[in-house]
């Protein structure tokens, strides 16, 4: 069995650019000029050829780059029983930019049997050899608690689940059920994406999603809840970190904000492994918030960033992860990008050879510092 276990000290989040080739396929079964067995056979085909980009450029980690999927969350819970993927009149609000409308909504009891996600990771296990680890990145269970609240959705889900502490209950089941299948295929490293932390950054972006009616404190808690019920939960052997970030859309972004008013709650609490987090301008806040990291958990610091072309200044992030050395050791450090380079489907705004110069980058401060 492959003893690798992320975080290493240069990594990256786990989404990557879709290639020419993959959109025009997914466009084309969109438009049902193809099969959905050829659109698999083409998704095979590029994310086979990812995960030799990802060999050849140094990376102790694989992944499927999120090839087959729309949304960096939506696609996963589509695949959970009970939910159904829906279209909302307009998308999430980002800054001077608004997403496509994806969202989803409940159409009875939901249960993790027979995820489709667990198949897609056999297809990057087979790649796995002693010098790499596949992981699988998933949205957290406190971000399916927040999309199946988001707006209209509630009604459905409250009509559906009137008691919040039986709706809880089953999606930690749900999840469960799809991590322990995903042990048994193999999998040893699974990342939770999370940005409900991120909008609690956000004094204002906060106040305008829960039009000041519900305490941060409340939500916090609640969402920390639920989140820590699965980590607590999974098998044996697998090691689960979490990443947060303020929204990644289009090279745009949702929220700002330093992580103080979640460090409390998160960092000193969420029992994730590690803390993959943005850090890579000023909307990030300063280092202090990662004193309330227990010493037994590590910090990913994603000071590089996926949502412009120019590469950084070695000397200056190499100064600033000093920086961060005064909350946290430096062997408890490690270094990324700070979020996917494609958390939805149309990417971020910059080119493949610049997002693997930016990898490039990761790799050559690593290991100049460790």
């Amino acid at each position: 069995m492959n003893k690798l276990q992320v975080p290493f000290r240069y990594d990256y989040v786990g989404s990557f650019l879709r290639p020419a080739a993959l959109k025009q396929a997914r466009e084309d079964y969109k438009n049902k000029k193809i099969t959905q067995n050829q659109l698999t056979e083409i998704e095979n085909k590029e994310i086979t050829a990812l995960i030799t980009k990802q060999k050849a450029a140094g990376y102790h980690v694989i992944t499927d780059g999120e090839f087959r999927r729309s949304y960096w969350h939506l696609d996963f819970m589509w695949g959970f029983n009970g939910i159904d993927a829906i279209e909302l009149n307009h998308g999430y609000f980002f800054h001077d930019e608004e997403t496509t409308p994806g969202s989803i909504r409940l159409t009875g009891k939901i249960d993790g049997k027979n995820h489709p996600f667990v198949e897609h990771f056999k297809f990057v296990k087979q790649f796995e050899d002693e010098n790499t680890v596949a992981k699988q990145t998933l949205p957290a269970p406190a971000q399916l608690l927040a999309e199946l609240f988001r707006e209209d959705n509630a009604a459905y889900t409250k009509s559906i689940y009137p008691n919040l502490e039986d709706l809880i209950q089953d999606i930690v089941q749900a999840y469960h059920t799809v991590l322990h299948d995903l042990f048994t295929a193999g999998c040893h490293n699974v990342q939770f994406d999370d940005c409900t932390w991120g909008m609690f950054c956000d004094t204002k972006y906060w106040s305008a999603r829960q039009n000041s009616n519900i305490s941060l404190e409340n939500e916090a808690k609640k969402y920390l809840r639920i989140n820590n019920l699965v980590i607590n939960g999974k098998p044996q052997g697998l090691t689960l970190t979490t990443h947060v970030c303020r929204g990644n859309y289009h090279s745009t972004w949702a929220s700002s904000g330093g992580y103080a008013p979640i460090a409390p709650f998160l960092f000193a609490n969420e029992d994730a492994a590690a803390f993959y987090l943005e850090f890579d301008d000023e909307r990030s806040g300063n280092f202090e918030p990662l004193q309330y990291v227990p010493a037994n958990k590590k910090v990913v610091l994603g000071l590089i960033t996926t949502k412009a072309p120019r590469l950084e200044d070695k000397t200056s992030v190499i100064a600033r992860i000093h920086e961060a050395e005064k909350y946290i050791p430096l062997d408890r450090l490690y270094l990324s990008p700070q979020c996917g380079f494609a958390s939805c489907e149309i990417g971020n705004q910059l080119t493949e050879s610049e997002q693997w110069a930016k990898l490039a980058l990761v790799k050559e401060i690593a290991e100049t510092i460790w």
